[in-house]
Parts: structure tokens; sequence; C-alpha cells
């Protein structure tokens, strides 16, 4: 990557941080794609700052033969037009050379989910899974995401100050900095204020006996961030799926989040409800889970009507 790529992409990825509260794993995104873009020019001996739009079309095309889905491309062409718009307006470009190129478009598959059966076996297994006070912690996680409905970045990264005083709601930290507030369930409840007594009592030992300075994440972990990273909680709800004996394959922390949202739906809930209880920006991403319900539906009528048998 040339010197000048580098230092735009800097700058971009700067001013999201600062201007827009971008996300750290947006702007890791963004940096990614970026830098796909720059290594692209690199190989053409073209450059950032005079690259035109043929060539940023040719880039798309290399995507596309390297086999990319419809929705990796158009992220990362967003991530080209979002570059390009800012270097116009910084003065850094005399035009936007990405402004009228068109996407590939986002295939609309729809959210696979897990059926009320197989969560319930989840929430039960969480207690059974790991030694200690960790069986603790994993019914607590287990039951927050399924209570609330929150992405695994936001559940991992709770404060512990969010859980005093046995809350009735969860004030959350969503993309961009923005907050919401999300209802617990009684058992939710139940689950946060029994791991929180653990938590207490373990990070007062450890004060006592080693000095240790009592986390003030939730879910505390040596890890750099300082709390349970979104890697090892992937990892540690397959671990609860084999116990539950659900596939590990068809369990993720997102198809929680997914399964949410689409039993509210059938429980009657209405798709603004959901929509701020996702922390959705705008109500076209919370629609997509009425066409599971729709899925759903058709299945009820093909196996249950008189007249679609045989």
């Amino acid at each position: 990557m040339d010197a000048t790529a580098h230092r735009w992409i800097s700058a971009f990825l700067a001013a999201q941080a600062a201007e827009l509260n971008a996300a750290k794993n947006t702007q890791l995104a963004y940096g990614r794609d970026l830098t796909d873009f720059a290594e692209f020019l690199d190989r053409k001996a073209s450059q950032m700052a005079s690259a035109d739009r043929a060539v940023i079309e040719d880039y798309l095309v290399d995507c596309e033969a390297q086999g990319l889905a419809k929705s990796t491309r158009a992220r990362r062409l967003s991530a080209i037009k979002q570059l390009y718009r800012f270097a116009f307006e910084e003065g850094m470009r005399a035009d936007n050379p990405a402004l009228q190129i068109k996407g590939p478009g986002r295939s609309k598959a729809l959210p696979k989910t897990l059926s009320p059966e197989e969560v319930e076996r989840l929430l039960a297994a969480a207690p059974e899974t790991g030694r200690g006070d960790d069986r603790l912690r994993n019914a607590c996680l287990m039951q927050l995401l399924y209570a609330t409905g929150m992405r695994v970045s936001e559940l991992v990264s709770l404060p512990i100050q969010a859980a005093r005083g046995d809350p009735r709601m969860l004030l959350v930290r969503g993309k961009g900095g923005k907050e919401r507030m999300v209802p617990l369930s009684p058992p939710a409840r139940a689950a946060l204020s029994t791991w929180l007594q653990a938590l207490d009592t373990s990070q007062e030992q450890a004060k006592q006996e080693r000095g240790v300075v009592p986390s003030r994440f939730l879910f505390p972990s040596t890890s750099k961030e300082g709390h349970l990273t979104r890697h090892r909680f992937y990892a540690l709800i397959k671990e609860i799926a084999v116990v539950a004996g659900v596939s590990p394959a068809k369990v993720t922390p997102h198809r929680l989040r997914h399964a949410f949202a689409t039993h509210l739906l059938a429980g009657g809930a209405d798709l603004r409800s959901i929509q701020v209880l996702l922390g959705h920006a705008d109500i076209s991403t919370t629609e997509i889970y009425t066409h599971v319900l729709e899925e759903r539906l058709k299945e009820l009528v093909l196996e249950h009507h008189p007249l679609a048998k045989g």
C-alpha cells in the first residue's frame, strides 16, 4: 500500500471514530475492506488519489471473480464510496469517482432462527456447562441474551453497574454509542442476581488475597479488553449446544438474537417495539422477521390444512 493510501485510510477511520462515533468493529471492517482495495490498486499500478470509476469497477469485478458474496461486495463498495466522499469533502480530491457506481445489492436471505423448544434446551443446559461459578455466568449470559436480544458485543461488554439494584431493565450501549433500554424477564433477573452475588464474592476474595482490583465489567476476563470476548462466547455457546443436544452448527449468538425477535413477533409483538428492542436504526431491517413468520405460517398450512394433504 502506498503512503497516500495509508494516510487517506487512517484519516478516514479517525473521522469515523471522532465524528460518527463508529464502533471499533465497524472501523476494523472498514479498514480491512479499504486495505484490500488499496492492495488491488497496487497490483494495477494505480493510486487511490488518482483512481477513476473504471478502476473501481474493475475491483468489483475482481471481487466477484473471487466468489465473494453479494453482501461482501456491497459492503466493500460502501466503504469505498464513503472514503471518496470523505476525500472530496476534505478537499483531498476534486471529484468522487465512486459516486455513480451501483452496487450488486444484498441477498435477502431469511435469517435462520431456533425453535422455542431448542432455546429452552439451551437455557436449561447453560447452568450445567462449565465448572464452579462459570456455570452461573453461563446461565446469566444465555438468559440475558434471549431475554433482551442484545448483540453479542453489547452483552459481553456490559458494565457491572448496569446490574446493580435488581434492575427491571438494562441500559445498553449499541452501535454508534446509541443507548436503549431493554426489559428483563423474571428468569433473566434471577440469573443475573445469582451471578452478581457470586462475582462480588470472588472479586472481593481476590482483592483481599492478591490485591486484584475488581473489574468494571459484568463478565470479566483476562483478555486485553477486560471482559469476555465475542470469540470466547461464540465457542462457549457451541459447548452449551452440545450439552443441550442441539446441533452446534445451528447455534450462534446472533441466531439467538433472531430467535428473540421471531418469537416476539409470533407472540403478537408489533414491529416498532421489536425495532426499539433490537436497536435497529431503520425499521426496514426489522421487517425481515415478518418473512420468517410468513414462512412458518405457510408450513403450518401445508402440514395441517386438509386440502393441502396429498
